[in-house]
């Protein structure tokens, strides 16, 4: 037995076309499930709806009035999934703040976001570029993105990637000074260094076994890591970069890797948001979207 719903819905259909045959191909059923349904909406009503001939169907004064008030009543019920569907997608519209690694908004990140506006015309992106950790109840961040342990349980965060460093130098610079073979051999030679905002002090260098290093008398030092890398490029100094900085040059030969012996291991890479109340469709979208984005590759990038 159909649903009464459906039923209509097939009535409605034969009632608008010219035999029961064309209604079936408009429903993309068969002819004889057009017959049962009108026969079985007959047997309800109590009345004849169409009179039949090999040729043609047609309909009764009594099937106009309730092909009528059938085609009102469908309406309003799809009235009410429309609004459900236009509620979701409303959902999917407003504001998302979003804080990055500089250097890592600047590798993929924008791919991701412009698909995600492409496809939701309705969202707002404010995106803030920061080598810090975001306070994100402060700072008003819906999805923070971070390279390192994240130990916070005030967050939802998922670690979808791991990020490697590398000790890099130009050709130029290795033809010049040449190529390190020991710790104490690349402190002879130039080096760049990234500084902390917050402290002004440059960071240390990550190595194999959890050691860490600080090049005492650094050529160059900026608060930028993607101009640390150009520096680097440019043959200013040997420099430790992540891979997402140092691999498209190491792949094209811009850039040379020294003593990978000392590399540490990867750190994680995560997608992070904070875990107070419910959480709104639109901030869900985005944050599952970038965990898939960064998430594709084991090792990023």
């Amino acid at each position: 037995m159909l649903n009464r719903l459906e039923m209509l819905r097939i009535f409605c259909t034969a009632a608008e076309s010219h035999n029961f045959k064309d209604a079936a191909k408009r429903l993309g059923v068969s002819p004889q499930a057009v017959t049962r349904a009108v026969k079985e909406l007959e047997d309800h009503v109590g009345e004849l709806l169409f009179h039949r001939n090999t040729r043609h169907n047609r309909i009764t004064e009594f099937g106009e009035q309730l092909a009528a008030r059938a085609r009102h009543s469908l309406q309003g019920v799809d009235a009410i999934f429309h609004g459900a569907e236009q509620a979701r997608d409303s959902e999917l519209a407003g504001l998302v703040r979003i804080t990055a690694p500089r250097a890592l908004g600047r590798h993929g990140l924008m791919r991701v976001l412009g698909a995600l506006c492409a496809q939701h015309p309705g969202l707002q992106l404010d995106l803030r570029f920061s080598d810090q950790f975001a306070d994100m109840v402060d700072e008003q961040i819906d999805i923070g993105i971070r390279v390192g342990v994240l130990r916070d349980s005030r967050f939802v965060a998922r670690a979808v990637s791991r990020v490697s460093f590398h000790i890099v130098a130009a050709p130029e610079l290795l033809a010049r000074c040449g190529a390190p073979a020991t710790l104490q051999d690349l402190a002879e030679r130039p080096t760049t260094v990234a500084i902390d905002p917050n402290t002004g002090r440059p960071w240390a260098w990550f190595l194999a076994g959890g050691q860490q290093w600080l090049p005492r008398t650094p050529t160059f030092a900026t608060d930028d890591t993607g101009a640390e890398a150009e520096a680097v490029l440019a043959g200013v100094g040997f420099g430790q970069l992540t891979a997402y900085l140092a691999a498209p040059h190491l792949r094209a030969g811009r850039l040379v890797e020294v003593l990978p012996e000392l590399a540490p291991e990867p750190w994680s890479l995560s997608v992070y948001r904070p875990q107070r109340g419910p959480v709104a469709a639109r901030i869900r979208l985005v944050f599952d979207r970038l965990v898939e984005y960064f998430g594709e590759r084991a090792q990023f990038p």
